[in-house]
């Protein structure tokens, strides 16, 4: 008799044996690719904020130019003063502006501000010919491209994240550790393109 009921409570403690490795092996599992998505979340948020430091870092650039260019302008076009106090304001809200949605509204801003002035520049046959505008003119629009590959690739730094931060199953880890998805770099209107120098 004691050999008949060995058997089943072996076979019992085996299957709990088994099925207690099984848990044990999900959840191994599954700490290892939440620590994977973890570490891709952070990876991302690090790239995006990279990026950001890029576009900051080439809007800053080409905010430094503006007054070099607007002075050159003003010893040529000194009665050009409303253009050239626009140009100047705007500057001004272009490098206090924070987060790409402000940055973005007062770069349009500055960019239209510097389409004016440029049409201005027009008028004046010697201003195009100094050589002092020409450098800042090669310079500004050197930046100009410069700025305008930093936002496109911070922007798909952006997508990458935050589709990361929103796709299943990263999203229930993305929650826990209050990973927000980031705004988009948008210039608004007219002024989508780099000012044409």
């Amino acid at each position: 008799m004691v050999g008949l009921n060995c058997g089943p409570f072996w076979l019992v403690k085996g299957l709990l044996v088994a099925a207690a490795v099984v848990v044990l092996a999900v959840v191994v599992v599954g700490l290892a690719l939440s620590v994977v998505s973890y570490n891709g979340l952070v990876r991302r948020r690090d790239q995006v904020d990279s990026a950001w430091s890029q576009v900051d870092m080439e809007l800053r650039r080409r905010s430094e130019l503006i007054p070099n260019l607007v002075e050159t302008v003003n010893g040529y076009a000194g009665h050009e003063r409303g253009t050239l106090d626009a140009v100047t304001e705007a500057r001004s809200r272009a490098i206090g502006a924070h987060g790409p949605v402000q940055q973005g509204s007062a770069e349009s801003a500055l960019t239209g501000a510097l389409k004016s002035l440029f049409a201005v520049v027009e008028s004046y046959p010697d201003l195009r010919a100094s050589q002092s505008f020409i450098e800042l003119q090669q310079e500004l629009s050197a930046t100009e491209d410069r700025a305008a590959y930093a936002r496109q690739y911070y922007n798909d730094a952006v997508l990458t994240y935050n589709n990361a931060v929103t796709a299943a199953p990263q999203r229930i880890l993305a929650a826990i550790f209050r990973f927000r998805t980031r705004e988009y770099f948008q210039a608004g209107g007219k002024e989508l393109g780099p000012v044409r120098v």
